[in-house]
């Protein structure tokens, strides 16, 4: 990667996050102005995007990635969310997760929009409306 005029490295930070636990539960984080770099140093996670930006190719898709050190060595990679890109995590394993992000931004609380999954029409394939208590159901079978 490399530091450009439109997407410069502000800070970047770590959070700790327990087994299991969803970063909000029941809502989406959303930038108008800051793109989130994402990276797990431990553990594993599930990255939750859903795009609702009018006219993007991706529009009105939900994507669900899996993250971190279960992952094969092919498989680390960082995942820039754009602008306006509907976000959240979850943990996937026993153990906590350690998730690094490098925002073009530094934070600036007036840009940290939260959107209630009920107010987003982010849909599993099967047209079940998202949430983490499904998700969790299928990882832990």
């Amino acid at each position: 990667m490399y530091e450009d005029e439109e997407r410069p490295f502000a800070q970047t930070y770590f959070s700790t996050t327990p087994a299991w636990l969803a970063r909000d539960e029941d809502e989406w984080h959303v930038h108008e102005h800051q793109e989130d770099r994402f990276v797990v140093a431990a553990g594993d996670i599930i990255l939750a995007l859903w795009d609702g930006r009018d006219g993007s190719p991706t529009e009105g898709t939900l994507d669900l990635l899996p993250m971190g050190q279960s992952q094969p060595d092919d498989a680390q990679y960082t995942v820039l969310i754009p602008r306006l890109v509907h976000h959240g995590f979850m943990v996937a394993s026993d153990r906590p997760a350690i998730l690094l992000n490098s925002p073009t931004q530094l934070y600036n609380p007036s840009d940290e929009g939260r959107d209630p999954f009920g107010d987003v029409c982010a849909t599993f394939d099967d047209g079940a409306p998202f949430s983490w208590a499904a998700v969790r159901e299928v990882l832990r079978g």
